[in-house]
């Protein structure tokens, strides 16, 4: 039996729990107040993000310019979203370039998205349990591994993850988004060296860390040294990863071994504290529903 396909649009819930969950910038846009003539009602919503629209607030010149707002909010002024909310007022007759003759406010709410991006370069044992034991952390991971088909079925419904097959290391690394974490412990030991010669020719990953013994990191050390890499890039390499677990006598199974790498990840990751904000400021709202008043 051939089943339905349901071309319907995304809602806004819908829109919003997905993007929620794949921790993706996206803003919210809520009609709060509305006066006279107006094409929806107070909470009506839609949601923006870059390259998406989802449900409407009625059309026309007026969502256009909730649309650009929202956006202008989610570019930031460095490029990448800031969370927060804005009031914004639309006369319908003015601003909006309408005739309804009416007035909205609209509040718009932006989530810049999981801040943190994690690259696990290797589907073993180890990246297999670095990916399950990260699934309740808000951090989006780019799960990358040369080998066809060794990404396991589960991983499809985990939140904020994407399984990648990178059969090439140097585009793989290349890929990545600036400010990414990357932990490198593939099946093979060339393949680790061709991935730390290309993390650190980037220069700008957050951090970077290596499976294996001391040893391994002293032969790579060396090579990388002779490849071009300079004292200060080498220093910032953690060579082996989850010390904790895996020192003289430590549970060296794979589990623990994550588990005592995500634990030296989480204060790498911590993001710069911001200034408490608990909505619009009380003046703020009332110079804007003073102007919308009729």
């Amino acid at each position: 039996m051939t089943r339905a396909v349901d071309h319907r649009p995304e809602s806004w819930h819908a829109a919003l729990d997905r993007l929620q969950r794949d921790g993706l910038p996206h803003a919210l846009a809520t009609q709060v107040t509305g006066a006279g003539s107006t094409p929806r009602e107070p909470g009506a919503r839609m949601v923006i993000t870059a390259d998406g629209v989802f449900d409407t607030l009625g059309g026309g010149t007026f969502e256009y310019q909730v649309i650009e707002a929202a956006r202008a909010r989610l570019a930031g002024k460095d490029g990448s979203a800031e969370g927060g909310m804005s009031l914004e007022a639309f006369s319908l007759g003015g601003r909006s370039g309408q005739c309804c003759g009416g007035f909205v406010n609209v509040l718009i709410e932006v989530f810049p998205g999981s801040a943190t991006t994690l690259a696990i370069f290797g589907a073993g044992h180890v990246g297999t349990e670095l990916v399950r034991l990260a699934a309740p952390l808000p951090w989006r991971v780019h799960w990358h591994d040369s080998r066809p088909g060794v990404f396991p079925d589960w991983a499809a419904e985990q939140p904020r993850l994407e399984c990648r097959h990178a059969p090439d290391p140097t585009a793989a690394v290349a890929a990545l988004p600036a400010g990414a974490h990357a932990l490198v412990l593939t099946h093979d030991h060339a393949e680790d060296r061709a991935l730390m010669d290309a993390l650190l020719a980037r220069g700008d990953v957050a951090s970077l860390g290596l499976i294996g013994s001391k040893s391994k990191w002293a032969s790579f050390r060396s090579r990388l040294r002779d490849a071009g890499h300079g004292e200060a890039a080498l220093a910032r390499v953690r060579c082996p990863i989850g010390m904790a677990a895996g020192g003289t006598g430590g549970d060296k199974t794979p589990y623990a071994i994550a588990l005592a790498t995500l634990a030296e990840l989480l204060p790498l990751t911590a993001s710069a504290e911001r200034p408490d904000q608990r909505g619009l400021e009380p003046a703020e709202l009332r110079a804007i529903f003073n102007r919308s008043t009729p």
